[in-house]
C-alpha cells in the first residue's frame, strides 16, 4: 500500500487528474480480482486526498464491492456483480460505466484481426461471449435500482474509431435504457462524472458549446443518432467537407 500510495503521489506531480486502476484481471482472463481491498483503499484514498478522481477496471462482486467502499469514483465494465452490489452504488453515488454492445461486436467482427494476440484466445473469445450475455442481464437488474449513475462509454475499442453512437443503439435497443437517460449518460452526467459538470455537457450561458444535431428524434428511435448533422466544438462549426 505505501508503494502504491508514492506511485499516486508521483502521478499527482506529473499533472494527471484521474488515477485509473486494475484491480480485476481482463475479461478474456476470467476478470478475477487482482487487488487487496486495502491496496484499492490505499489507491483511493491517496488520490482522493490529493482531489484526484478515481476509475477501476473491475468485474464482479467482491471486486466491485471493494472499489465502492474504498470511496473510488467510478468504475469501468462492472458486468457481472449482485443486487447488493446494485444497492451499495446506488447508495454511495459511484458512476458506472458498462460496455454492452460496440466493445464486444467490434471484437467479434474482426476476430481474425485479434486472435492469437496476448489473451485474445479462443478460451477469451468464449468468455467474452459469456461476459457479453451475462452483461445485458446484469445491466437491466441495474437500471430497475433507477438510482445507480450510469455513464456512458465505449472502452478503448481499437477498430471501432466513429461508431460510438452504435453504444446508445445496444443500451437503449437490446438493454432497455430509456433514451433520455442514454442522452443524458452521455452528456450532463458523464461531465458530472469527469468533475466538469460546471464547463461541460449541458447547454448554458458560460459553458463550452460542445454540440451536435441529428435528423431523426433519438427519443422515438434511437438510431437516429448515426445521422449527425452538424457538430460545434467549443463554438466553432466543423463541416466533413468532400475533397
Amino acid at each position: 500500500p505505501d508503494e502504491l500510495r508514492s506511485i499516486v503521489r508521483e502521478l499527482h506531480a506529473d499533472g494527471a487528474d484521474v488515477v485509473k486502476m486494475f484491480a480485476s484481471a481482463s475479461i478474456r482472463e476470467g476478470g478475477v480480482k487482482l487487488m487487496s481491498d486495502q491496496q484499492i483503499r490505499a489507491v483511493c484514498h491517496e488520490a482522493n486526498e490529493l482531489g484526484l478522481r478515481t476509475v477501476v477496471h473491475a468485474y464482479g462482486t467482491e471486486s466491485l464491492t471493494a472499489v465502492i467502499e474504498a470511496g473510488c469514483e467510478g468504475i469501468e465494465h462492472g458486468n457481472r456483480y449482485s443486487d447488493e452490489v446494485i444497492a451499495l452504488m446506488a447508495e454511495h453515488g459511484t458512476y458506472l460505466d458498462p460496455h454492452l454492445g460496440l466493445l464486444y461486436a467490434n471484437y467479434f467482427d474482426n476476430r481474425e484481426k485479434y486472435i492469437g494476440l496476448g489473451n485474445y484466445t479462443e478460451e477469451g473469445f468464449a468468455l467474452m461471449e459469456e461476459a457479453r450475455v451475462i452483461g445485458y442481464e446484469t445491466f437491466r437488474r441495474t437500471l430497475v435500482n433507477g438510482n445507480v449513475k450510469i455513464v456512458y462509454g465505449t472502452d478503448a475499442v481499437a477498430g471501432a474509431h466513429g461508431m460510438n453512437a452504435e453504444e446508445f443503439i445496444y443500451r437503449v435497443r437490446d438493454g432497455g435504457q430509456d433514451p433520455m437517460a442514454a442522452i443524458v449518460s452521455a452528456t450532463s452526467l458523464a461531465a458530472d462524472s469527469l468533475g466538469l459538470a460546471d464547463q461541460i455537457g449541458s447547454v448554458r450561458p458560460g459553458y463550452l458549446a460542445d454540440l451536435v444535431a441529428v435528423t431523426g428524434n433519438p427519443l422515438e428511435d434511437i438510431s437516429s443518432v448515426r445521422n449527425v448533422k452538424f457538430v460545434m466544438k467549443d463554438g466553432v462549426v466543423y463541416k466533413n467537407l468532400p475533397r
